[in-house]
Parts: C-alpha cells; structure tokens; sequence
C-alpha cells in the first residue's frame, strides 16, 4: 500500500483503540495500542515505509503496555476508599423510619441524611421508630446499624 493510505490508517486506528479504551471499563487495555498506532501513523507522515511503521507500532505498544501495567495494577487494588459509594455512609448517623427487629421477615427502615435504607443490627437487636443509630456497615442494600446511646 502507498505510505499516503498508511498515514490515515494508523491515525483511524488510534482513534478506534482511544474510543476502545473509553467505552471498555476496568483497566487500561487499548491505551497502548493507540499510543503505538500514534507512532506509527509519525513515521508514515514522515515517508518511511511500511516495515519501520509495524516495528514501532509493536515496540511501542509493547514498552507501552509493560509500563503502564504497574500503575493499572494499583489502580486495582484495594477496595473504594471510605467516602466513595454507598461506603460514604459508614459512620453516619440516621433515624430509624419502621421498626427493627430479629426475626421478622421483612427488614426495617432507617433514614440516613436524605436516603432511606433497609437496615438490620449486627446482632438481632430490636430498634423502636425514632432511634437514633450509626451505620456500621454497608451489605449490598442493607445498612448494618447500632443504636447510639442518648
């Protein structure tokens, strides 16, 4: 193919990965990819032929991907920090809305700033309407609660 079609290629190419790489969740996959494509569509701009193009391209996304793997792994570790998600709400403090108690066969209510949650207590404890509590844990939609003593 003629250096001229390279150059366009490699530069929809580019854009195709970066694309990738936004609509795909979870990592940085295509990155280096688009970085390698970027490269090579420089060389096909600057006339040389399409061997020096695929070197780079592979070189490129290969020392790409190697270097960006340890600040992905990082990313990726750990759980949300406290703050992020419904984990923003441990500590908090809220008002039970419907009655919770052990054993029962729906879960009780609890109001936590302007969110209302199913809640239970860690230990089966019975909580009147109007107690105060504090969220110690967040399981799927339920907030795990303990009263607070007034």
């Amino acid at each position: 193919m003629e250096v001229e079609i390279w150059r366009w290629i490699w530069l929809g190419a580019a854009g195709v990965f970066l694309l990738g790489e936004v609509i795909i969740a979870g990592g940085v996959f295509m990155l280096p990819f688009a970085g390698g494509a970027v490269v090579a569509s420089i060389l096909a701009f600057a006339g040389l032929g399409d061997a020096p193009q695929w070197i780079a391209f592979i070189v490129v996304s290969a020392a790409l991907f190697i270097a960006l793997r340890p600040v992905v792994r990082k990313l990726n570790q750990g759980e949300n920090p406290i703050g992020v998600g419904a984990a923003r709400l441990i500590g908090e403090t809220g008002t039970v809305t419907s009655l919770i108690e052990s054993g029962a066969e729906t879960l009780g209510t609890v109001r936590i700033g302007r969110e209302t949650w199913t809640a239970e207590t860690p230990d089966g404890q019975t909580l009147q309407i109007g107690t105060t509590i504090k969220v110690i844990e967040i399981q799927g939609t339920r907030a795990v609660v303990s009263p607070i003593e007034n």
